[in-house]
């Protein structure tokens, strides 16, 4: 008797275990959100694309974490340089690494035309070229590391996105300043300063805008360069006199995305310093960097993609505002270029890089 009641509670559990996995299935078809804990209920094709060739944004690893954790079979290597697809059991990446925000338009036309469910846009560029992709078929749209996407035109209000895209913005005032100020503490006999500006970069007018007047208030004087190639990046250091600047600082978005290693190695070369946006520009020889932790943007947008697979509307999710800044300093540059770290911004580090 009493194996007999087992049997039947051990096939109870099996039709109900069965039956709640059909339940998901129909109500993601539906488009009706399941439980945010539930397994993926298919599979799904995602497309994810960046501006800038020589380097990956951290936040893109961090994603693939935080799909993992959520029970998304995205591998384990790092996420290569490369444009590539990298397939799991139930889901696919197609991954594309790209030179400008042309070519990111027409990545952006592609995932459409592959019926892909969620686009991840990194950076303006991607997501500007994600909008214009799918204003007719309004794809899904995760974006990240955008400055203001309400000015944009990516969001009608940061409560309520509206349309086919949310994300992820980075709303820190006075960031540009603060890190000019850091990089005034760092080197007091800092007087000229090298400003690299793209006049092609949407943003760059109000970002210039802001370097202007911390310099102003630092009494630095400002050496603006334009470029917007990696041709006239090279240009641009290849002018500059002995003892004209003595630091770098980049002043627009575009640049910062597409040719970070470049600027980097052109400012060591000539014993320059200069800030950074994000932990991994001094972790590859910046004197410091004051920025979010891209790799934890990553992991929180993870969320929000497994909530729109699972039926959620980009429209009902909020645009979420990164708040999180950290100071890290690469110990071994400042040697380098014989910079003393004063207590006061020793205080204000998250991390020393040896």
């Amino acid at each position: 008797m009493v194996r007999t009641q087992v049997m039947r509670l051990s096939r109870r559990r099996v039709l109900q275990g069965g039956l709640a996995g059909v339940g998901l299935a129909l109500l993601a078809g539906c488009g009706i959100p399941t439980p945010q804990g539930a397994p993926p209920p298919r599979d799904f094709r995602l497309g994810l694309f960046h501006v800038g060739l020589d380097h990956i944004p951290p936040s893109a690893d961090g994603l693939r974490d935080g799909l993992k954790a959520l029970g998304y079979d995205v591998g384990s290597e790092p996420t290569p340089l490369v444009s590539t697809v990298m397939e799991g059991k139930n889901i696919r990446l197609d991954w594309r690494n790209l030179p400008d925000e042309a070519t990111a338009l027409e990545a952006a036309k592609a995932f459409v035309q592959d019926r892909v469910d969620l686009i991840v846009a990194f950076e303006t560029q991607c997501v500007r070229a994600a909008k214009a992709a799918t204003s007719e078929i309004p794809v899904p749209v995760v974006f990240l590391h955008v400055t203001d996407p309400v000015a944009e035109g990516f969001a009608q209000s940061l409560a309520y996105p509206g349309g086919n895209m949310t994300g992820f913005g980075e709303f820190f005032a006075d960031v540009l300043a603060k890190r000019m100020e850091m990089l005034k503490e760092l080197v007091p006999q800092l007087e000229s300063l090298l400003v690299l500006i793209d006049r092609q970069d949407r943003a760059m007018p109000q970002q210039l805008a802001e370097v202007r007047k911390a310099a102003s208030t630092l009494r630095l004087h400002l050496v603006e360069r334009e470029a917007s190639r990696q041709l006239d990046v090279e240009r641009v250091f290849d002018s500059l006199q002995p003892g004209e600047v003595q630091g770098v600082f980049v002043a627009s978005s575009s640049l910062v995305t597409k040719f970070p290693s470049l600027v980097r190695r052109l400012a060591a070369e000539r014993h320059l310093p200069v800030p950074g946006h994000r932990r991994e520009w001094a972790e590859d020889g910046a004197l410091f960097s004051y920025g979010a932790n891209f790799r934890t943007v990553g992991q929180d947008a993870a969320t929000y993609v497994d909530k729109i697979l699972k039926g959620a509307r980009p429209a009902d999710l909020p645009v979420e505002q990164v708040t999180r800044l950290e100071l890290v300093i690469n110990l071994k540059t400042a040697k380098a270029l014989n910079v003393t770290i004063p207590a006061s911004v020793l205080q204000q580090t998250t991390e020393i890089i040896q």
